[in-house]
């Protein structure tokens, strides 16, 4: 039995060394520091929302069924990439009709031009075989006929070819006015056409679908959401009594979905506010790295100017007591310390420190990093003293 004990005493040596090492960390850990007094950091913490860059929505330009839509929320489409197609076999049917009478019409042109080139060289009005003969041969009526109507007042050579010329230009610029009816028709047509389609108008993903394939839409329902969302952007409506403590390229703290701690750059500030909730929107540019997806929400931290600059007492949040219900801490008085409440205000200095409204004075001393097991009359020397 006396060996079996003596064989534990290695092992007891090792516990009350490794418990004289804590103790000597624990008590280096714990310091003495002066409470300080400093100017207040005021802020406003104002809710916003993560957004792309850019950002547009795809509206049907003419009704039809949609038969094509290239891809589902979340994919990828570069510039001028196909995202919706609707049928258009009825617009094609029109095209061909369209072309068949540009076709016509142009042959129309075509025989009224040659008509009037007709008339400037052959000239109806001296045509003999449309002269009144009178039974005598056509050589006399050239020479008889046609001046005993001119002198008769009956006749007129040069109005009628006046008359015939007209008539012909008159046809070749109906005939001109048919083929540009047709081509202007023709154009609307493929208009029509190009909005069948749509096409992506930035490198962009697909934030929202309002179709399906098969779906038979209208003019002007809303198709795709498209988002550019290589960049992205901070949106807020700011109130007007504080935008002017923001300036365009101001960098302000922000914080996404109450972990991710960063910040912004001011971007874009509206010229005009909002009647009726009398805000301002303002855009923020946030980093390149930022994982971030649109529709997230954040909190942006603006200076507020309307307040002045108080002083408050700021203490670590380190020499708080640990484990108390009551936020609490030493104070060290005459050489020994004594438990002491205090009432907590706002965070300083991105939440390292924490203001005190009541209970410790600009110049007391406190214990900072003080042990969980530390109570009235601790002090780090003694902890020292008694690892010694």
């Amino acid at each position: 039995m006396t060996n079996r004990k003596t064989n534990f005493k290695p092992a007891f040596y090792l516990v009350v060394t490794l418990l004289s090492v804590f103790a000597l960390h624990t008590a280096s850990a714990a310091k003495i520091i002066n409470v300080e007094s400093k100017n207040s950091t005021a802020q406003t913490v104002l809710g916003s929302t993560v957004i792309p860059y850019k950002e547009v929505t795809l509206s049907a330009q003419i009704p039809g069924r949609v038969i094509t839509i290239n891809g589902d929320v979340g994919t990828t489409l570069n510039k001028n990439d196909l995202i919706v197609k609707i049928n258009d076999d009825g617009i094609q049917a029109k095209r061909r009709s369209v072309l068949a009478a540009l076709e016509s019409s142009q042959a129309a042109l075509r025989n009224a031009q040659t008509q009037y080139n007709r008339e400037m060289v052959s000239p109806r009005s001296k045509d003999i075989s449309g002269m009144p003969g009178m039974g005598l041969p056509t050589m006399m009526d050239i020479y008889m006929t046609r001046p005993m109507y001119e002198m008769m007042g009956d006749y007129n050579e040069g109005t009628n070819r006046y008359s015939d010329l007209m008539n012909s230009a008159t046809g070749v610029s109906q005939a001109k006015s048919q083929v540009m009816q047709s081509w202007s028709q023709l154009s609307e047509i493929d208009a029509k056409l190009t909005n069948a389609v749509s096409t992506a108008p930035f490198t962009g993903m697909i934030l929202a679908k309002m179709v399906e394939v098969g779906d038979t839409v209208q003019p002007g329902q809303p198709l795709i959401k498209l988002g550019d969302v290589r960049f992205k952007r901070l949106k807020a409506d700011v109130p007007s009594i504080m935008v002017k403590n923001l300036s365009k390229g101001m960098v302000v703290p922000v914080t996404i979905s109450g972990s991710l701690k960063t910040e912004a750059r001011v971007a874009q500030i509206y010229p005009i506010a909002d009647p009726s909730r009398h805000t301002v929107t303002v855009k923020f540019d946030l980093y390149t790295n930022i994982n971030a997806a649109p529709g997230m929400y954040a909190e942006i931290k603006i200076p507020n100017s309307t307040q002045k600059s108080e002083k408050v007492i700021v203490i670590p949040k380190s020499a708080l007591l640990p484990g108390r219900s009551l936020d609490s801490v030493l104070l060290v008085k005459n050489g020994k310390s004594e438990l002491r409440l205090v009432r907590l205000g706002a965070n300083q200095e991105d939440g390292k420190k924490v203001a005190v409204v009541s209970g410790l004075s600009a110049g007391d001393q406190i214990i900072d990093e003080p042990p969980a097991t530390a109570k009235s009359g601790y002090m780090p020397s003694d902890e020292v003293s008694k690892s010694e």
